[in-house]
């Protein structure tokens, strides 16, 4: 399956626009086209792709390095830790902030495809010195996340 990326504020979708009120400094969005219809929420699809609860790379990740806050159980309010702040019938924003970054991380799912947004704003200059390494392994991780996740939510093909 392949996977398309794009880098960069002008080459997020516009629709992804009007899911945020966020001004970020970096944006990317990584979108895989289905190899066969199928209608799954956006919020399915979200829990495919980071799942219910934050594993230890997460953990890793999203508090030692980024500082976010992580529920710790499964709930019905959070995917792998983060709240859902926000959702549509075809999209979910899940959204989390430290004291240097704020982030929204968008799903958006139609019968033919699934992207994954990734909105990042620096609220201090750490924020950008830890989010440039980890923006590279993000863009590396993130075609991997939504293949599983098409394989997680059943589509073969």
């Amino acid at each position: 399956m392949d996977v398309t990326a794009r880098i960069g504020m002008a080459e997020i979708a516009p629709d992804v626009w009007s899911r945020t009120s966020l001004r970020p400094h970096r944006a990317d969005q990584f979108t895989v086209q289905l190899p066969q219809l199928i209608d799954a929420p956006a919020e399915a699809w979200a829990r495919a792709i980071f799942g219910d609860v934050p594993d230890i790379g997460q953990r890793f990740i999203f508090q030692a390095l980024l500082r976010y806050p992580l529920a710790r159980g499964p709930s019905p309010s959070t995917i792998a830790g983060w709240p859902i702040m926000d959702q549509g019938d075809t999209w979910v924003r899940l959204e989390n902030w430290s004291s240097s970054t704020i982030c929204h991380l968008i799903v958006s799912a139609d019968s033919a495809s699934v992207s994954l947004t990734t909105l990042m704003h620096y609220r201090k200059r750490y924020g950008a010195w830890v989010w440039g390494p980890l923006s590279r392994v993000h863009r590396r991780l993130a075609p991997g996340l939504l293949r599983d996740a098409v394989r997680t939510i059943g589509v073969t093909g």
